[in-house]
């Protein structure tokens, strides 16, 4: 077989670090609408941190925003995000508008092979996009082209976990397709490649992942906040707790992020829409959901209920990167300014322009130098968990609340006159 030709539609967080690994060993390009974004990388700068500057500069990697330059490859790799509406309902509308432009590229004398990574429920591939496919192409599935699907499973700012070393799950619409991409994403990581036994079965295996992460983060959040009605710190009772061989290591805290708070609503969509009332999935997503509200509470309980100046560190949605996307920090935002008190919000990893134009949050990207009432420490970025005794003093007022979500600072003596909370 001819050597492939791949493109890889959508250059973020996932689409990014595969097409890299993918050029090392394979003629790769790619594709994404965003022209600013084709600008930077072609400048050497991923935005994202998920590619060193070096590693992107060595790339045999062709970039573009031009859909034209991605006309009869072989393979075509559609990483785009799949969120959720307002009302948490699957929105297929990034992937069916990739679907709709690679259709417009395909040559059927290429035998190409659409591969999806985005995370979707089971059928979307097959019950969804082919039809799409076949309709703006005019072309015919399983003749003029075939589809495959190899969920991803980057965790953003995680540099042990690479594209490169993880087991990759493959899936084709045929014995055919999976040797093709099986032979394909070999070369890519180290780890091996699995493959699946059908294409529904891999889209399962990916949902499943991060339902599962979702429901048993929902357990230790429930219990958090019993323990809190006992005087019981969380972080005491899963020290305690952790000492079992087999107790899962799962910590409390705000769950958003592109997959684990959003994973789990396109699998119970789809088992509503069989039927089926998916009970514990929505539960857990119902207390993952509210815990930024009650986090809030809790905060301004413990200060006395005054209303004051509030400092919230850190705005992404985990530690140590710049992912903005579904934050659940926002919702403790919102419910302190619902509460009356005055929000600062600083993050020095986060977009500035991202923030405003997504959650209306004017971000700052230095330390301000106002003493306020209230010190959340929301996200435990490094450069928070290295503070000082005295550069936490810096920044609250006498008397104030030092309000720690997730104990980064629990080693630390503030002294007497500060009011400390934590989970």
């Amino acid at each position: 077989m001819s050597v492939e030709q791949v493109v890889v539609v959508g250059l973020g967080y996932v689409g990014l670090p595969l097409a890299v690994a993918l050029a090392r060993t394979t003629p790769v390009t790619g594709f994404d609408i965003d022209e600013a974004r084709i600008a930077e990388l072609r400048a050497g700068h991923d935005r994202t941190g998920e590619v060193e500057s070096g590693d992107l500069a060595s790339a045999t990697l062709s970039v573009t925003a031009d859909a034209g330059a991605c006309r009869s490859a072989n393979i075509y790799i559609v990483t785009v995000p799949t969120p959720v509406d307002a009302k948490n309902r699957p929105d297929l509308t990034p992937i069916l508008g990739a679907t709709r432009a690679v259709a417009k590229l395909l040559n059927p004398g290429q035998r190409p092979v659409i591969v999806y990574e985005s995370t979707v429920y089971p059928g979307v591939t097959e019950e969804v996009c082919v039809p799409l496919i076949e309709a703006e192409s005019g072309l015919k599935h399983g003749r003029d082209f075939f589809v495959g699907y190899s969920p991803e499973r980057i965790n953003p700012g995680d540099r042990t976990h690479r594209v490169d070393n993880i087991v990759k799950v493959v899936a084709g619409d045929g014995p055919e397709t999976l040797a093709r991409l099986v032979a394909l994403y070999e070369k890519v990581t180290e780890a091996g490649v699995f493959p699946a036994a059908s294409i529904k079965v891999a889209e399962a295996a990916k949902v499943i992942e991060n339902a599962q992460r979702d429901i048993n983060i929902a357990f230790i959040n429930e219990i958090t906040q019993i323990f809190a009605r006992l005087d019981l710190s969380i972080w005491d009772v899963l020290d305690a707790a952790s000492t079992k061989w087999n107790f899962l290591p799962f910590q409390p805290g705000l769950v958003g992020g592109h997959c684990i708070g959003v994973d789990p609503y396109y699998l119970s969509f789809r088992a509503q829409q069989l039927g089926h009332k998916p009970d514990v999935i929505l539960a857990g997503r119902a207390i993952n959901d509210a815990m930024g509200v009650w986090v809030a509470d809790a905060v301004h309980a413990a200060n006395g209920a005054r209303v004051g100046s509030i400092l919230v560190l850190g705005l992404t949605f985990k530690e140590n990167v710049p992912d903005l996307r579904n934050s659940r920090v926002v919702d403790v935002i919102r419910r302190f300014q619902e509460l009356g008190h005055a929000v600062t919000v600083h993050d020095p990893l986060a977009s500035a322009e991202e923030a405003q134009r997504e959650y209306d949050i004017a971000l700052q990207s230095e330390l301000p130098p106002r003493k306020h009432d209230i010190v959340f420490a929301a996200v435990p970025h490094d450069v928070y968990r290295s503070f000082s005794e005295q550069e936490i003093h810096a920044l609250l007022e006498n008397g104030g609340c030092v309000a720690d979500l997730k104990g980064m600072w629990r080693g630390l003596d503030l002294g007497q006159q500060v009011i400390r909370w934590s989970l």
